[in-house]
């Protein structure tokens, strides 16, 4: 479940230089890198101490540590990795407990249990499950131990100075609300009626559109890489080397027959497993001996290409004679043919001269026997018809008599000279002294055949898990082949470049970027581009009608960085990308009922995560914050959150902002500055129609336009007239009266209802009391009418 370890050694202060780290921690005062050598000595008279825990599941780690040295936990989000483990289910709900239970000396006294929850929420990734379990395993270990505080009175608990996140190294942070709003990932219910229950499918998302793998591995493999983004340029290179290669036209054929022989690639770790708990099917040994023979035909194919290229040379390389052996051996020995037909292991003819020999007994064995029969027949009663000879595997040979018409009771089977065995489907089943003469001379035949090819079975199984270092390289290598070759073949249908990576350059550059979905579900798509580096034009403010852009251009932004950072091309005619170490996104509110929070609340949680973890190198999208609560109060967190980051200087993140808040920008609520640009949507007005560009460029809308956006939601041209009114009297300050003619209409249809109701009236009721009715019908009624 969770691993719990003590490092009493002295330790580098924070995620060490393994890891980037971030996050929130107490404003009181931390010990800062120990660099000095008397620093060292300081801390060598008390040593710190690193407690760990661990949790691994279904491919994705979590992880979360306490360092005694600045009293503070470290937890990173969950990460998937290579493993596949199944561990322990049970936990959260504790962890979540003891995780908002507990005493952090950060967290005022003076908070409610509800503001706890939601301070707390902007710090800790609650949905990152594997995580939480981490951290509520690590604090209940903490408070078992007592670390720090063993000679305390028990109601002093462990302190805590704060939570910091970290990442691994070279990884880029993105969270699950980023890989949500950008349609990275999208997962729909199957169609199909067998798998309503359980299957999902990929709907229209990145993943789905650049997944052309032909092996299950492959997939597995781009998917992982997708929830791996890095920053490392090593890597990201020669990802992009292969891809350009088989992108060049001499090579397309080239990559469709290694794409043919990758369709041969199956999942050779699942064979091994059962080799070695000996469930070997007759179908694996089929699907091992397509998939090593498919191997040695991506490695020929390999040597024959530029050797410079790190992946082919690999592949060149790691495919050894083994593969060859592997496959000679299953090819000389395995009947596949007899094996599907028996459905058993079966082998050629001449590999074992004994099996060979009981194999053609056994084939004779048919004419044998009847010539037994008619001998056997001979000496039987005269009131016996016929008889047979047969051989039953683990019994042996028997001679079966038809039943007859006197044979009634068990003493009737009795015949001289014969051993009764069993009666079956009117057959009467005997030994006689040719039959066991017969078992002694013969044998079992199919046992022992089968015990012998068994035996050649677990040996050929042995000669194969000898070699499975190179069958599980091999399924590495040609999985990294197969994504690669996928990347490309969508590059090449969907027109994108190679993007190149400076880190020198913090931010993006993007020529003529384009929206890799959007793009394929518009009839025509208007490119735009990107350009944010140094310390000018940190923050972009975009403004513009609605339905103008905006969005789409943020997503763009944050798709064609995502796409270079998983090593694919990108859909732009050029991109540098710089160093970007997270991507953060306020986009859309991902409601949830089980979350308990108000779509304000999220909002404020997505905008918290990057104020408290966004750096000099981040990437932060923002999309009409603030709109969830009042006006007024919605644009003043947007500029005190924009003037939170431009107060950091060349330390601010690269920001683009999109709002309809125009009084940002006429108010000037914004420092002027280098570090501020203002992008609209351009935009142009033909009469009553607006023309909608799709440009970005540089400038500030005069209006959100929000009734043309109105009229062509459907809206009717009255309600649309009647807002259009309202809003410029707002503007210009005057009072808004109510129209007269709807004011008259109202009042003629409230007179006719009290008219209808006084004609109902009985007046020659007795019962009638005329007070009640003017009192409960005619005077309420007066205040709309007159």
């Amino acid at each position: 479940m969770a691993s719990l370890g003590v490092n009493p050694s002295r330790t580098p202060q924070g995620p060490g230089p393994g890891a980037a780290s971030s996050g929130f921690s107490s404003p009181a005062p931390v010990a800062g890198p120990r660099e000095a050598e008397e620093e060292e000595v300081e801390e060598e008279e008390e040593l710190a101490e690193i407690h760990l825990c661990v949790l691994w599941n279904s491919g994705y780690m979590g992880i979360a540590y306490y360092d005694t040295s600045d009293s503070t936990i470290y937890f990173m989000p969950d990460a998937p990795d290579h493993e596949s483990l199944k561990l322990l289910q049970r936990g959260l709900e504790i962890s979540k407990q003891r995780l908002l239970s507990g005493n952090y000396s950060f967290i005022p006294d003076s908070m409610t249990a509800t503001e706890k929850i939601l301070f707390l929420s902007s710090i800790i990734p609650f949905d990152c499950l594997l995580t939480v379990r981490a951290l509520g395993g690590l604090l209940k270990f903490l408070g078992r131990r007592r670390i720090g505080v063993e000679l305390e009175d028990y109601n002093v608990s462990v302190p805590i100075l704060g939570f910091k996140k970290f990442m691994l190294t070279h990884l880029v942070n993105i969270d699950q609300d980023t890989y949500s709003v950008l349609q990275i990932f999208k997962s729909e219910s199957h169609p199909s009626a067998y798998k309503v229950a359980s299957g999902l499918k990929e709907g229209l998302s990145l993943f789905g559109i650049l997944n052309r793998c032909r092996c299950k591995r492959g997939e597995k493999l781009l998917r992982l890489w997708f929830t791996r983004p890095t920053h490392d340029l090593g890597e990201l290179n020669s990802r992009l080397d292969v891809i350009q290669f088989f992108l060049l036209p001499q090579n397309l054929d080239m990559a469709q027959m290694l794409h043919r022989l990758l369709g041969h690639i199956k999942n050779v770790p699942l064979i091994l497993k059962r080799m070695k708990l000996s469930h070997t099917k007759v179908s694996d040994w089929q699907v091992l001996y397509k998939t090593v023979y498919g191997a040695l035909g991506l490695r020929d194919a390999c040597r024959s290409l530029p050797q410079s290229i790190q992946l082919f040379r690999d592949i060149a390389q790691e495919f050894s004679d083994d593969l060859h052996h592997i496959a000679s051996l299953i090819g000389k020995v395995v009947d596949f043919e007899g094996s599907l037909a028996e459905n058993r292991f079966t082998v050629l003819p001449n590999i074992d001269p004994e099996i060979d020999e009981k194999k053609r007994r056994l084939m004779g064995l048919p004419s044998f026997l009847t010539e037994v029969a008619r001998k056997e027949l001979e000496n039987l009663d005269s009131r016996i018809p016929s008889c047979s000879v047969i051989y039953i595997p683990l019994i042996g040979f028997l001679l079966s008599i038809p039943r007859l018409p006197f044979m009634v009771e068990a003493s009737d089977f009795e015949i001289n000279g014969l051993d009764f065995m069993f009666l079956s489907e009117e057959k009467l089943h005997y030994r006689s002294a040719r039959t066991k003469e017969l078992d002694a001379l013969l044998g079992d035949l199919h046992c022992e055949i089968r015990d012998q090819e068994t035996l050649l079975m677990y040996q050929l199984q042995c000669q194969v898990l000898a070699r499975a270092a190179v069958l599980t390289q091999v399924l590495d290598l040609a999985s990294r082949l197969d994504v690669l070759l996928a990347l490309a073949s969508a590059a090449r249908d969907y027109g994108y470049s190679r993007p190149r990576y400076s880190p020198q350059v913090l931010g993006v550059r993007i020529q003529n970027g384009r929206h890799p979905l959007m793009e394929l579900c518009a009839r025509t798509f208007v490119p735009n581009s990107t350009e944010c580096g140094g310390d000018k034009g940190r923050v972009k403010v975009i403004t513009g009608p609605n339905s103008s852009g905006k969005s789409i251009y943020l997503k763009q932004v944050g798709l064609i960085t995502f796409m270079a950072l998983v090593g694919s091309f990108v859909p732009a005619e050029e991109a540098e990308i710089g160093a970007v170490d997270a991507i953060f996104t306020r986009i859309h509110s991902c409601e949830s009922i089980s979350l308990g929070l108000s779509t304000f609340m999220i909002d404020l949680n997505q905008v918290a995560k990057a104020v408290n973890n966004a750096t000099a190198q981040s990437l932060v999208l923002i999309d009409e914050f603030g709109k969830g609560t009042n006006t007024v109060d919605g644009l003043a967190l947007l500029a005190a959150v924009l003037r939170h980051w431009l107060a950091r200087g060349p330390t601010c993140p690269h920001i683009f902002v999109a709002t309809n808040f125009l009084s940002l920008v006429q108010l000037q609520l914004l420092p002027q500055g280098p570090l501020v640009q203002y992008l609209t949507m351009e935009t142009c007005e033909d009469g009553n129609d607006l023309v909608f560009f799709y440009q970005v460029c540089e400038g500030v809308a005069k209006a959100s336009h929000a009734s043309h956006t109105a009229a062509q939601a459907g809206l009717p041209d009255k309600l649309v007239a009647r807002g259009k009114e309202v809003s410029d009297l707002i503007r210009s300050g005057k009072p808004i009266k109510p129209l007269k003619d709807l004011l008259k209409k109202n009042q003629m249809e409230n007179c006719q209802t009290l008219v209808d109701k006084f004609m109902k009236l009985d007046l020659e009721d007795p019962n009638l009391d005329l007070n009640i009715f003017m009192s409960q019908e005619v005077l309420p009624a007066a205040t709309s009418i007159l």
